[in-house]
């Protein structure tokens, strides 16, 4: 990471009162991690911190010190407009309708199409908060355990374990920091990616119904009857294409998650050596090599057959 670029970043925190951070919609680990994370830092410096996601916080993250201090929309004027973990502001979704250009945009994505004034981008990051751990470390703002906690569990969840393919020693180092800082790593990874709910549960049943096989592709889908028929609370799959992405000889999985709007998400996964990103990017979607999503407008069946199209092209 580009420490003249941290330094400048932190300083334009450093001067602003009002500040605003926001994340993606759909939120995941890191999204939250570094929502919370940051924004307790920024809070304990003595700014005025709005934190926000579009989405609310998901249950699975509720254990975090801070998460309630998350709201669904921002209030009045910034000096600084953050966005966090975002490859492009559309995945920002409409919290910042109504505001001017972002200031400053944070994120590890190989595909962030750089939309702000300012642009913190490292992709070698194994995940957001990781540059946010640089960032708080060079400006020079406090740590406490709720903040290393928050900002372990963004590193945690999106490298599934510290097992996608990009984990680095400096990864690893980062999180003894955090450890040290007062961070349960057992306890978060527990919390993160092992409990889930009963209907959690069942929506895995209902997708494992359908799952189906090409060759070295495996995919699933979720439509909104089956998420009625489990009881499943949210838009998302429950983190089963992580399920799907531990098949045996599958080296791309997908899932694809009806929604309520006429949109399906889809959700890629990918073993090192495959770039699922390429194949996201042509639907207005993104991420990483290895783990990649978008939002596509149209029904679940033209959908599954339009993007299976294109990723059997990448096979």
């Amino acid at each position: 990471m580009d420490k003249t670029l941290l330094d400048f970043a932190g300083k334009q925190f450093r001067s602003a009162e009002r500040i605003l951070i926001v994340s993606h919609i759909r939120p995941d680990g890191d999204a939250i991690g570094s929502l919370i994370g940051f924004g307790l830092a920024l809070r304990a410096e003595g700014k005025d911190v709005q934190i926000v996601s579009g989405d609310g916080v998901p249950p699975n993250f509720r254990h975090l010190v801070g998460w309630d201090r998350v709201r669904k929309r921002p209030q009045g004027e910034f000096d600084v407009v953050a966005v966090l973990d975002c490859s492009d502001l559309d995945r920002a979704g409409k919290v910042l309708d109504g505001y001017s250009e972002p200031d400053i945009n944070i994120d590890h994505h190989r595909t962030n199409l750089n939309f702000a004034k300012m642009n913190v981008v490292d992709t070698s990051a194994v995940a957001t908060a990781e540059i946010l751990v640089e960032l708080i470390t060079v400006a020079g703002f406090p740590y406490s355990q709720t903040i290393a906690s928050a900002l372990l569990t963004g590193i945690i969840t999106d490298t599934l374990g510290f097992r996608t393919s990009n984990m680095s020693p400096k990864a690893l180092r980062i999180a003894a920091d955090l450890m040290e800082l007062g961070a349960d790593l057992p306890k978060l990874y527990q919390k993160a990616m092992i409990d889930r709910s009963f209907e959690a549960a069942r929506i895995w049943g209902e997708g494992l119904v359908h799952l189906e096989r090409d060759g070295q592709m495996v995919w699933t889908t979720l439509t909104l009857a089956d998420r009625k028929a489990a009881k499943y609370p949210g838009r998302d799959d429950a983190d089963l294409i992580n399920v799907l992405s531990t098949i045996n000889d599958a080296n791309i999985s997908l899932i694809f998650v009806e929604q309520p709007n006429g949109r399906v998400k889809i959700s890629w996964r990918a073993q090192p050596g495959y770039d699922v990103s390429e194949v996201a990017l042509q639907f207005g979607g993104g991420g990483h090599p290895s783990a990649s999503g978008a939002d596509i407008e149209g029904n679940i069946v033209d959908v599954k057959d339009l993007v299976l199209a294109q990723t059997r092209d990448l096979l």
